[in-house]
């Protein structure tokens, strides 16, 4: 065919949007639904009268999506049962995550998984390769459901044979505790949250199993299921997880027993055991779920810097918690030490982390600091708060844990919009940080001179 002299014209095809972009975006879907759920007259209880507002909404549905736990309303009395339900499912949404959901629904569905949902999916669960994903999916949805199951079974027997509970209140108190406590979520079914059963060890210790369990991580529970007499066989993240939640455990009960131990506003008035189990669940829930049994605004100034330490880091990746992560700090730990003993490469467990990790690593704690950070000097300008409740209350959020020192609710409207960006960046952006950066690796085909700027 002869040339005309015009050029064809050729459509191009939109480029598939990248995982992480996906998962902000189905977090933001959902954060959007459950906003407009949460406005409906049915919602909330005939006493609240009306509907919510924009703001009390859109604050809850964050706080449930992002598994927080933070609260401008009385959960208890203000949302009705339709409202409850809502909540509980925007907190299942968020602590499994909606990726594995939607994983779920296309295995049930279709029988398998497109690329794009293992890239998104794999993405949303932190894991470096779509390999098999398929049997992660599944893994998760057992171990969830075992665990909540479990857990609820206990809280409902309690709640009906020691308390006297309606056996339908029992059961749906079980499976609500249940579910928040296994995602690391914190809300509660009561206006003081669960300082009714602060002496109550089968209230307490099943809730601080559920929290832990969903805090360590799906692939180390899934290893642990497999392989829990083998430690030979555990890999570096397990073991890392697992001696990091041990340290922190222990390390955060003792100090925060030892510093409220004599104080009357919470540890004070308890007996020994009372004190011990109230001191351990604090301790266990600062690490991102957020119930509490005793009141936090009561506690010395101490003990709140302490619960930032233990909020900031979190627990394991790929679980329902938050904060930077236990591998996260453990690779920050293991750098700073290798760069103090004046070795070359940085090792853990007899295995050497590879340079990208390195980055990931920095690159996570940098950004966490910075919105914190912000955050923090934000709410300064415009409230009368002091810092140290402040911090405590950006870095609640940020990590998803949901304590709070009295101030969400005395917040103004810019402030508590504030804390659900927060929120949103908080369970949205380390996972999502790091694995974007992994599967965004780019090569150069030349490499700069080197030279070594003045440091420290």
């Amino acid at each position: 065919m002869p040339h005309t002299g015009r050029t064809r014209p050729f459509l191009r095809r939109r480029s598939p949007a990248h995982p992480a972009q996906v998962i902000v975006g189905s977090y933001a879907a959902a954060l959007a639904a459950g906003t407009a759920l949460l406005m409906l007259p049915v919602s909330v209880t005939p006493e609240a009268g009306g509907s919510a507002g924009l703001v009390d909404a859109l604050f809850t549905a964050g706080s449930a999506v992002s598994v927080t736990g933070l609260i401008v309303v009385d959960t208890a009395t203000y949302w009705s049962g339709f409202g409850h339900v809502v909540i509980l499912a925007l907190i299942e949404l968020g602590g499994l995550g909606l990726m594995t959901f939607a994983s779920l629904l296309g295995l049930v569905l279709v029988h398998r998984l497109g690329l794009r949902s293992r890239m998104a999916t794999s993405a949303s669960l932190g894991t470096p390769t779509t390999g098999d994903l398929r049997e992660l999916v599944v893994g998760i949805a057992k171990v969830a459901l075992t665990v909540q199951a479990a857990t609820a079974v206990v809280l409902a027997a309690r709640f009906a044979l020691t308390y006297d509970y309606p056996p339908g209140r029992a059961l749906w108190h079980g499976v609500f505790h249940a579910g928040s406590a296994f995602n690391n979520a914190g809300f509660a079914l009561y206006s003081d949250n669960v300082m009714g059963f602060v002496a109550d060890p089968w209230v307490c210790l099943p809730l601080a199993v559920a929290v832990i369990l969903g805090g360590i991580g799906f692939p180390v529970l899934i290893q642990l299921r497999r392989h829990v007499r083998m430690p030979r066989l555990w890999s570096m993240n397990t073991r890392i997880v697992l001696a990091g939640t041990a340290v922190l455990l222990v390390g955060g009960t003792v100090t925060i027993t030892a510093l409220e131990w004599d104080n009357p506003g919470t540890l004070g008035p308890l007996d020994v055991p009372a004190k011990l189990l109230a001191g351990f669940f604090a301790a266990t829930v600062a690490r991102t779920a957020g119930f509490n049994s005793v009141d936090v605004a009561e506690m010395n100034t101490q003990t709140w810097f302490a619960q930032d330490v233990l909020m900031f880091i979190g627990a394991g990746p790929a679980g329902t918690a938050g904060g930077i992560k236990i591998t996260t700090a453990a690779v920050l730990l293991a750098i700073v030490l290798t760069e103090v003993r004046g070795e070359g490469a940085v090792n853990v467990f007899g295995r050497r982390l590879a340079r990208s990790v390195h980055r990931q690593a920095i690159t996570v704690l940098t950004l966490s600091v910075a919105v914190v950070m912000g955050g923090t000097w934000a709410l300064l300008i415009t409230t009368e708060f002091t810092l140290d409740q402040l911090v405590f209350e950006v870095i609640s959020a940020f990590a998803t844990v949901g304590l709070s020192t009295g101030i969400t609710h005395l917040l103004p409207d810019g402030g508590q919009l504030l804390l659900v960006v927060v929120m949103f960046a908080g369970r949205v952006g380390p996972v999502t940080l790091a694995t974007a950066l992994a599967l965004r690796s780019r090569k150069r085909l030349y490499e700069l001179p080197k030279e070594r700027p003045l440091i420290g």
